[in-house]
């Protein structure tokens, strides 16, 4: 028999968890199809579990520089097998969060993978056998991505890893070689340093963190060279010769080819959407470059499919596919007040050391897109909880736009930026001006009254520079 519903959501990701509670608390009757974790990649190798190890490089950093704080530590040891169950429990427990969630908001969960049967129908299999026939008038593809591979550097899950094997490693290589300097890149490359592990970083573009702005790209990679990484940038990996328990890079910079040999490789040169054998061939929708094409409302060129996340292009953030469905169905339902979702609102963070933050535009992209702009700076050797806590090291950064006084873009880069960037996130929702930032008053001591001196700066007005 065909099961009904108004809803189908194929993906229990970020995305599509939180878009099927949305739909219920709208009236909606949900179908979720799940075929293997609730919680997606975010939760159970992504976001939540890399962060759990983060936490403990930060614990080691913290121990290595205990004599700072008048606290002497001997030779300290770590069990990477306890770090690695530590990450596991965590992603456990809030897999069983999502699953308590979803049975909480009436929403039904389907085991196994879907395939779109077209006209509002989807079959879905469970090792290899059929289990269910779902039938509704709105489908959310929510099926997110996997690592990009590139021809002749194919992760082998042994010597050449995937964020997947990064994440749980048997034991510590001795060197390593991380190919891409993106976020998940570089948050790798911060863990296993912080673990004594000598790491490289090869990045094709001429900078690493490439997407942020360039003068935060030109600081990390001053602190991340600092610390012992080796950063090589407009460099391309061009092969890997394995041996047994090694390999042999060869890395290509200006014409001139040298080789390294590394004891394990992980690659992070992006990600690719899941968009094959899920039946789009039975539709209208539309797949470029890895990405199924939508509209301002997540809708595809198929009547009644959306999708959302990942799977529909970047930028590729569990908070984007999150927000990105809960506009889907009030759109859907007519909710009152709903729009589109502004990219630029959207921030970034990269958990490295030390810590990234960006929302909006970076000073370039402004210019180039025609703004006069005006610039404000401010460095945390000036901001007293900075130096209290050890962690001066970084600044923020504001963008304004010289001629109505809108905040464009916030970059950041130290202690905790992860933290604050929402308070630029939300000033950018408000469509704030550097009038209402400068008249906010901002709690002492702490970091985020570097926030308030760059908006300062920016108009000939700091006080603590």
């Amino acid at each position: 028999m065909t099961q009904t519903s108004d809803i189908i959501i194929i993906g229990g990701g970020p995305g599509g968890y939180v878009t099927a509670i949305r739909a219920s608390q709208l009236g909606m009757k949900v179908t979720l199809v799940e075929r293997e974790h609730l919680g997606g990649i975010c939760l159970n190798w992504g976001c939540i579990p890399t962060k759990a190890l983060l936490r403990a490089a930060d614990v080691a950093h913290t121990l290595k520089h205990a004599a700072d704080f008048g606290f002497e530590v001997k030779g300290f040891s770590f069990d990477l097998k306890k770090i690695v169950e530590r990450s596991r429990r965590v992603s456990s427990q809030l897999a069983a969060g999502v699953k308590h969630l979803l049975k909480k908001n009436k929403v039904e969960v389907v085991d196994g993978t879907a395939k779109l049967l077209g006209k509002g129908r989807v079959e879905v299999t469970k090792d290899g056998k059929k289990v269910a026939e779902l039938a509704a008038p709105h489908i959310i593809i929510a099926t997110g991505a996997r690592p990009r591979t590139l021809p002749g550097l194919e992760p082998d899950g042994k010597l050449v890893w995937t964020y997947k094997e990064a994440m749980v490693p048997e034991s510590l290589p001795k060197s390593l070689l991380v190919v891409g300097s993106g976020a998940i890149g570089i948050e790798f490359a911060s863990f296993y340093h912080a673990l004594g592990v000598e790491v490289t970083v090869v990045e094709v573009m001429d900078r690493v963190l490439p997407v942020e702005d360039e003068e935060v790209s030109a600081f990390a990679r001053k602190a991340f060279e600092k610390k012992g990484l080796k950063i090589i940038t407009a460099a391309t990996v061009k092969k890997l010769d394995k041996s047994k328990d090694s390999v042999t890079a060869t890395i290509e910079q200006g014409g001139a080819a040298t080789q390294a040999t590394f004891d394990r490789v992980i690659m992070a040169v992006g990600i690719t959407g899941n968009t094959e054998n899920i039946g789009l061939e039975n539709t209208k929708a539309k797949v470029d470059r890895g990405h199924i094409v939508i509209n301002e409302w997540s809708a595809t060129d198929e009547p009644g499919v959306y999708a959302i996340g990942d799977v529909a292009g970047p930028p590729w953030l569990a908070h984007k596919a999150s927000h990105e469905g809960v506009i889907c169905v009030e759109k859907i339902m007519g909710v009152k007040g709903v729009h589109p979702l502004n990219a630029e609102n959207i921030p970034g963070c990269t958990y490295c050391t030390p810590q990234v933050a960006s929302v909006g535009l970076t000073e370039a992209k402004a210019k180039a897109i025609g703004y006069e702009v005006r610039v404000g700076r401010f460095n945390l050797i000036g901001n007293g909880k900075a130096i209290a806590m050890g962690e001066a090291e970084g600044f923020v950064k504001t963008v304004f736009d010289a001629r109505s006084g809108a905040l464009l873009g916030a970059h950041m880069i130290g202690p905790e930026v992860t933290e604050m960037i929402q308070g630029y996130a939300i000033a950018r929702t408000l469509e704030t001006t550097e009038q209402e930032l400068m008249h906010t008053v901002f709690p002492h001591p702490t970091i985020s009254e570097s926030m308030h001196e760059s908006v300062l700066d920016a108009y000939g007005r700091v006080i603590h520079m």
